[in-house]
């Protein structure tokens, strides 16, 4: 399969953490030093209530010296257009092309939230782009082009992010989706789906923690349900945080090899990166977990 080039500075195998933007700057920094360390190739981050992705960005960068850092989502009712391109071109010249900018609609709940209206997600994004794209810049500009990805689940959305960016990043999904969003993109665009991963043998154990600090919470959002009923899940699923067929599928849990099979299903499956998300039982950030995969995974 052909490959995009991003996927020489971000690697094959990266990391999705919520968590950075919760705890004291210096417990971030030092986090996101022992993640690149490690070798990941990319740390990925969201967007949600309470927190701002570009300042967030700009904390992980200045305490890395080579992992790419990736918005995974900034939440395009949270910044003007011109404000984000400005935005991404500032950080990738600041650092050396680092930056990669996920971009993507976020949910109706959490627009709400912030006292956004949410609507049209796809017409919304489409004219996001527009926007960045005539917006003027008079900063620096960076030595290499600043890239942009595009959340993206549904068959549409994969298709704008394969037309007007780099290619998609998805969230919450299976690995029948990424093989799906394959055949969407086509072979040129990147793909980098984020994958939860729980080091924990115990099924029942695993599947509880699993639905406590991560199913259930998204399991409330439609569009991601949405997704899921296209790959055969429906309602019973749904309830009560997940059925064990729904959690064990998005939720890679059991040893470091079980981990390690997930993220090659998702290669296998046309994924060009995946981000681990380590879920940990005391709502800490998970970095025994990082630490224990990144060898099995030929980081280092």
């Amino acid at each position: 399969m052909q490959q995009h080039a991003l996927v020489s500075r971000i690697g094959r195998v990266g990391v999705w953490h919520g968590g950075l933007g919760g705890v004291p700057a210096d417990e971030a920094r030092e986090a996101a030093a022992e993640i690149e360390q490690l070798g990941y190739g990319a740390l990925w981050f969201g967007e949600g209530p309470g927190s701002e992705a570009v300042s967030q960005a700009a904390l992980l960068l200045s305490a890395t010296e080579r992992i790419t850092v990736a918005t995974g989502i900034a939440n395009i009712w949270v910044r003007d257009a011109s404000a984000a391109s400005a935005a991404a071109r500032n950080l990738a010249a600041a650092h050396d092309g680092r930056f990669l900018l996920g971009l993507g609609a976020s949910h109706a709940p959490l627009v709400d939230l912030r006292g956004h209206t949410y609507a049209k997600p796809l017409a919304a994004v489409r004219a996001y782009l527009d926007a960045m794209d005539a917006a003027p810049y008079a900063g620096p500009a960076p030595d290499s082009a600043s890239a942009r990805v595009l959340a993206a689940l549904g068959p549409k959305m994969l298709e704008l992010a394969a037309a007007r960016a780099a290619g998609a990043h998805s969230y919450f999904v299976p690995t029948q989706h990424t093989a799906r969003a394959r055949e969407i993109l086509g072979a040129g665009p990147l793909l980098a789906p984020e994958q939860a991963v729980l080091l924990e043998t115990d099924p029942e154990k695993a599947r509880s923690l699993a639905r406590a600090h991560h199913t259930r919470f998204y399991l409330e959002l439609p569009n991601y349900t949405g997704n899921l009923r296209r790959f055969g899940f429906g309602d019973e699923d749904f309830a009560n945080g997940g059925s064990d067929r729904l959690v064990d599928a998005i939720v890679a849990w059991g040893d470091v090899d079980a981990i390690r099979r997930r993220v090659q299903e998702h290669h296998d499956a046309g994924a060009d990166h995946v981000a681990l998300q380590p879920l940990a039982a005391d709502r800490g950030l998970g970095l025994e977990q990082l630490r224990e995969l990144a060898p099995a995974l030929g980081l280092g």
